[in-house]
């Protein structure tokens, strides 16, 4: 049987400049979970609220953060 069958393909990081999250991504983290790590930066944390956009130090992505 394949291990690899049940698990979710990962997405690039950084493969786009905006992303639009909900509560569920909280807390928001750089690259999120689900990105592939082997070609990013380090994991950092951003601190965010409901109708917000904040940009990620490392790579300049954008997240906004809707109800």
């Amino acid at each position: 049987m394949n291990q690899h069958a049940h698990q979710p393909e990962l997405i690039e990081p950084n493969a786009q400049n905006h992303y639009t999250v909900t509560a569920a991504a909280l807390p928001l983290s750089c690259p999120m979970p689900g990105m592939k790590l082997w070609n990013s930066h380090p994991r950092v944390y951003l601190p965010i609220k409901p109708g917000e956009t904040v940009r990620c130090p490392y790579c300049s992505a954008t997240y906004e953060l809707i109800p």
